[in-house]
């Protein structure tokens, strides 16, 4: 019996990989976050999968579920929207799994920043403008952030930040960024990316905080701040450069 992490994508159900739909199919257990993950996904289980909404379950109880299905001899889904990798809390699942001596595996997902870029219709990485990208968030509510990974610190870079769990605090991270990026730097909120309803906004650090309240969006979404959101005066990448000696690659 094994558990897999499986990323389903930032909600469109045709965004969940190959991979992931196939082991969803063969798995006897689904656990899935009801309040994140789109029930339309649910439909690439077996007509015999146990499903488990884990939206109120704190994590002993969804440990408990995970090893009860282990000691039936069944494999589990473990669906997380978006990428595992990233603010999935599939870390300390995995500590109480290596514990308990339970195998598990990960199926990646299209994280939410990607998503987010599809729909900005951007690349956010652009020759001469910007080569980084940060992935963060910001110490509310949740759990705090480590030294140095507050947004004065990060925004110091220049790079391209793009903000999870933060929508709702949409003024303090734009007071936080302006001395950094300036007021005239570009900036976009997307909500429910890839989803039906999803929303796009675009602005400046001087106005993307006013759309965003006006709006209404308070979560499921992502803030992306940077010059790459808007750059067209930029040089060609060397991918493609006529004279690169392509023996070399």
């Amino acid at each position: 019996m094994t558990v897999y992490f499986i990323g389903a994508g930032p909600g469109a159900a045709d965004l969940i990989t190959l991979r992931g739909a196939r082991t969803l199919a063969a798995c006897g257990v689904c656990l899935y976050a009801g309040s994140l993950v789109p029930t339309e996904l649910l439909a690439e289980c077996g007509p015999d999968t146990r499903l488990v909404d884990t939206a109120d379950l704190d994590l002993d109880r969804i440990v408990t579920e995970i090893a009860a299905a282990h000691e039936a001899g069944q494999d589990v889904a473990r669906l997380h929207s978006g990428d595992p990798s990233v603010f999935s809390a599939m870390a300390e699942q995995m500590r109480r799994l290596d514990a308990l001596g339970i195998p598990y595996e990960v199926v990646p997902g299209v994280p939410a920043f990607a998503a987010a870029a599809a729909a900005l219709k951007r690349e956010l990485t652009v020759p001469t403008v910007g080569q980084t990208v940060i992935l963060t968030r910001i110490a509310q509510q949740a759990t705090p952030m480590p030294e140095g990974e507050d947004l004065a610190t990060l925004g110091r870079s220049g790079a391209l930040l793009v903000l999870h769990l933060a929508a709702r605090y949409v003024d303090r991270v734009v007071a936080e960024l302006v001395p950094h990026y300036g007021a005239d730097c570009p900036a976009a909120v997307v909500a429910m990316a890839s989803r039906p309803d999803e929303l796009v906004l675009r602005g400046t650090l001087d106005d993307i905080a006013a759309q965003t309240k006006a709006a209404g969006i308070t979560k499921t979404a992502v803030i992306l701040v940077g010059r790459t959101l808007a750059a067209s005066e930029f040089r060609d990448s060397h991918l493609y450069d006529p004279a690169r000696d392509r023996h070399s690659c």
